[in-house]
């Protein structure tokens, strides 16, 4: 699939041979509806979002770099966990999946859903040719660190920034 076409709606992949079903199913969301029902989950980790309109007006937007987010669903409606995600490809990893959003309620903790959506995110990322799936996470995000060595994930960069125009103010 070339990067630049949007990718068609669709399902995960069925689990690799080995692999057991943690209950509800992973699928994107992709319709208006799905977002807005992984708002309670955005919420969680992005809460300087200032409502769900703007959320959903943002993921358009993001859409256009590839952005999908992919979410353990509890019902038709309830979303419990998500990664949001995007395929790229630049100089330094060739083409990849970098992970923008990880994250699973409060309240949903403990049944596996984090490892489960990486899991099924690396599994799209080899689908689509991704030579390795890459993620930010705070210096201060010592539990989150945890969980992504565990993943498997090590430290391969420090990344710099500053804000720029009316953030700089």
């Amino acid at each position: 699939m070339d990067l630049h076409t949007p990718p068609p709606p669709s399902r995960l992949a069925p689990p690799e041979a080995g692999e057991t079903s943690l209950g509800p199913a992973l699928h994107h969301a992709d319709s208006d509806a799905d977002l807005l029902a992984c708002w309670p989950v955005v919420q969680q980790l992005r809460p300087r979002l200032p409502n769900a309109e703007d959320f959903i007006a943002r993921v358009h937007r993001m859409r256009a770099d590839r952005y999908r987010i992919l979410a353990a669903w509890q019902d038709r409606h309830t979303a419990v966990a998500l990664g949001g995600y995007r395929l790229a490809e630049n100089l330094v990893y060739g083409r990849y999946l970098y992970v923008d959003d990880l994250v699973t309620l409060d309240t949903a903790r403990g049944a596996r859903w984090g490892q489960a959506l990486m899991d099924a995110m690396a599994r799209i990322g080899e689908q689509e040719g991704c030579t390795c799936l890459v993620l930010d996470t705070g210096l201060s995000n010592a539990l989150a660190q945890r969980f992504y060595f565990r993943q498997g994930l090590l430290t391969q960069a420090l990344r710099f920034g500053r804000p720029l125009g009316k953030a700089a103010a």
